[in-house]
């Protein structure tokens, strides 16, 4: 995701967060900690309940311990400080094996009931096509936001990535 699409989606995505808390009372995000669209959300959920002071909740979902073990030092130090700012991490496995990933992303549909995020060009076989296409089967709303959003939109679905978000009033 280039730099330019990131500063379009920010505001995107922190809108969507606050209308989700506030006119749909889901108050708990979780993210998978992938760089790009993961991060970028993770961060608007920490902004919203940092800065517009909005009862929300982060929970991180990992694949394992050693996700950043090769990342550049930039993304580790990023990824470090939204682990330690997250109001709850998740690790869905030890170690880094096949198929941890999509370990990953089932457990994020099965805790969700939104499927936020960014799928561009409907990529079906890409991990976020995979996780689309499970949450889909799951019955979860997807909101696509890599699809231009008109203003006044309620979200209420077409296709995305691997944010699943919210768990709503239980």
């Amino acid at each position: 995701m280039s730099p330019r699409e990131k500063a379009r989606l920010r505001p995107q995505v922190r809108t969507l967060i606050r209308r989700l808390c506030l006119e749909r009372g889901m108050h708990t995000f979780l993210a998978g900690g992938a760089l790009g669209f993961d991060t970028l959300a993770a961060q608007q959920v920490m902004l919203c309940k940092e800065q517009d002071l909005l009862p929300v909740n982060l929970v991180l979902v990992l694949p394992c311990l050693e996700q950043s073990a090769k990342w550049p030092l930039q993304d580790s130090v990023l990824y470090e400080d939204l682990i330690a700012r997250a109001d709850e991490v998740i690790y869905t496995g030890d170690l880094y094996t096949p198929g941890c990933l999509h370990r990953r992303n089932r457990y994020l549909v099965d805790h969700s009931a939104i499927c936020a995020g960014y799928l561009k060009n409907g990529s079906v076989r890409s991990g976020t096509g995979y996780t689309v296409q499970y949450a889909v089967a799951q019955g979860l709303e997807i909101i696509n936001l890599a699809e231009p959003q008109q203003e006044g939109d309620k979200p209420n679905g077409t296709a995305t990535d691997k944010m699943p978000w919210g768990r709503g009033p239980l």
